[in-house]
This record gives structure tokens, sequence and C-alpha cells, in this order.
């Protein structure tokens, strides 16, 4: 890997921390102030008013095109066990989890290029 890409991965590495801590202080927070680590009342206030529900909405359907978008490019690349990144995406969070997987993605790119070389 030269070095752009080794400070591609910092960054990526740097978003998915900043990402965990900034979605669970939150998560841990929500479940503090419910007294409830259930999805049901997570997902309800996800949709309390129409301005949490466009985001939502719109974080919900990025997700699935970040999904399509890690299947193809794992099988283009040979990322493997990219059904542990989108599992973990929904359980810790996909603002965590895809630049996880991005890395992964360029890890296995420079180590394709190392072999075709």
């Amino acid at each position: 890997m030269n070095k752009n890409e080794r400070m591609l991965c910092w960054g990526y590495g740097a978003i998915a921390m900043i990402a965990l801590v900034a979605t669970w202080s939150n998560n841990i927070a929500f479940a503090m102030e419910t007294g409830s680590l259930s999805l049901i009342p997570f997902v309800e206030a996800l949709y309390v008013n129409h301005a949490a529900a466009s985001i939502a909405n719109d974080i919900l359907l990025l997700c699935v095109s970040a999904f399509i978008f890690m299947v193809h490019e794992a099988r283009r690349v040979g990322v493997r066990h990219v059904w542990v990144y989108i599992l973990l995406s929904g359980m810790i969070a996909i603002a965590v989890m895809f630049p996880v997987f991005l890395i992964a993605r360029q890890k296995a790119i420079a180590a394709r290029r190392g072999r075709d070389a």
C-alpha cells in the first residue's frame, strides 16, 4: 500500500472512531432516558416528527445503497465476509462500519495490485 492509500485508510479509521463515539454516546443516552434497550422505542423515536422521519428515511435508503455497493465491491476486489460488515452496520452503526469496509476494500485493492505486479 502506498503512502496516499495509508493516509486514506487513516482518514477512514478516524471517521469510524468519531462515528462510534457520536452514535453510541447518543444510543446510550437514549437507553438511559427511556430505561430500555428495546429497538421498538428507538424506531418510534425516529418517526416522532416529519424532520426526524425524513432523516431516518434518508439514512435507511443510503444504507440500502451502501450495502449494495459493499456486496458488489467485496466480490469485485475480494473482501471476504462482507455480510459481517452489513450485520455490524445494524448493530453498531453504518457510519462506523462503512469506513471500516472501505479500509478493508483499500487493503484488498493494494494486495491485488501487489499480486499482479
